[in-house]
């Protein structure tokens, strides 16, 4: 009967060590062939692995407040090993993505400078930036010991991934995000059910403003990328991601 019930919802247990070994440098056994075959069956899986993410640093944080390593720099060793954790995936797309989109006077262009792996003053400013906006977020709820929020705003901010690799089309055929492949509706709709779950269960009903307001966050990013590329790329999710996590500490904070 569970069998059963997997097989019409598409989902695989390799889609667990698939979405690790796309999100983070975590060295997990898997077979590269099913990898790939599932790179976007695998996307119901993001929530989950942001959110043990979110935990991952959170105890890192938490962990070296306790034993009386200032906050901020406990915010800040968290933050750095969450970089490590993900190899930079996020923070280089979002740079990326904000070099192409700020500059270039085609869509060719604008894809060429998003591939190049230099960083420009658009992107390093957006990267500096972002860093100091989450590490303010961190800080805060360090200070207040709340170990779950982090898992809920991992969790949260990887959403928004998943619903633009359904609602938008590619901007290109090469690339990350083109070898992963589109979102079916389906997995988009697992996304959602296993962040709402994971989120509640660590926040309880401040849950539901923390994950509208981390996806309402990346539309503006969203429509530049529509009128700009045309499409998503793999810089784009990163940037949405990054986004979203911004907006995710900013709504938990309010209530701090």
């Amino acid at each position: 009967m569970q069998k059963n019930w997997l097989k019409k919802l598409d989902i695989k247990l390799v889609d667990i060590p698939t979405a690790f070994t796309l999100l983070t440098r975590f060295p997990l056994s898997v077979d590269h062939a099913k990898a790939g075959q599932r790179a976007a069956k695998a996307a119901w899986v993001y929530p989950i692995v942001g959110g043990i993410l979110g935990l991952f640093a959170g105890i890192i944080g938490l962990a070296l407040s306790t034993i009386g390593v200032q906050s901020g720099m406990s915010a800040a060793i968290a933050i750095i090993a969450l970089m490590l954790f993900t190899g930079g995936l996020h923070e280089d797309g979002l740079s990326d993505c904000v070099d192409g989109l700020g500059g270039g006077n085609t869509i060719q262009r604008r894809l060429e400078i998003m591939k190049d792996s230099r960083i420009g003053a658009f992107g390093a400013a957006a990267l500096c930036t972002t860093i100091l906006a989450r590490w303010a977020g961190y800080n805060a709820i360090i200070n207040v010991d709340w170990l779950w929020a982090f898992i809920a705003v991992g969790a949260a901010s990887r959403l928004p991934m998943v619903l633009v690799m359904y609602g938008m089309p590619l901007a290109r055929n090469g690339g990350l995000a083109a070898t992963v492949g589109l979102v079916t509706a389906p997995t988009a709709i697992i996304a959602i059910v296993i962040t709402l779950i994971l989120c509640v269960a660590s926040i309880g009903m401040l849950a539901l403003p923390t994950i509208a307001i981390a996806v309402i966050a990346g539309l503006p990013l969203c429509y530049l990328a529509w009128r700009r590329i045309e499409g998503y790329t793999g810089d784009i999710l990163g940037g949405c991601q990054q986004i979203g996590e911004i907006a995710a500490l900013a709504t938990i904070t309010i209530i701090l």
